[in-house]
């Protein structure tokens, strides 16, 4: 039976150090056209992200876009290595979707500008 109580609390702590380092952290941004959910799908702590979940609804239509991103960070002196967070980065083709840290929502289409909204975080 000690032996089992043992293997018990050992799963325990396991599943709890890794729920807790796949730790997701969710940011909701709320434009006057649009609402984006944002999930960093990364291991807590880490600077950057590459595994990033955009959910766009429209609040005109309803309807939805999921899309996979990064993080975006300015670069420190070297030029390599991360400096401050700048916001998200996704694309769908030629269409991309940045995601400001400051709320902005930016979606361009090559050169073309297709949406830019100020947004607040909840």
């Amino acid at each position: 039976m000690k032996r089992f109580t043992n293997l018990a609390a050992i799963a325990a702590l396991t599943l709890a150090a890794s729920t807790h380092a796949h730790a997701q952290a969710e940011q909701t941004l709320e434009t006057p056209g649009f609402t984006v959910r944002i999930t960093q799908q990364c291991e807590e702590g880490n600077v950057t992200c590459d595994d990033v979940r955009y959910v766009g609804t429209s609040k005109k239509s309803g309807k939805a876009i999921t899309l996979r991103g990064k993080t975006m960070h300015s670069l420190a002196a070297d030029g390599v290595t991360p400096g401050a967070f700048q916001g998200y980065v996704f694309k769908s083709g030629r269409v991309s979707y940045t995601v400001f840290a400051d709320g902005r929502l930016v979606v361009t289409e090559g050169r073309k500008t297709l949406v830019n909204q100020r947004g607040e975080w909840k």
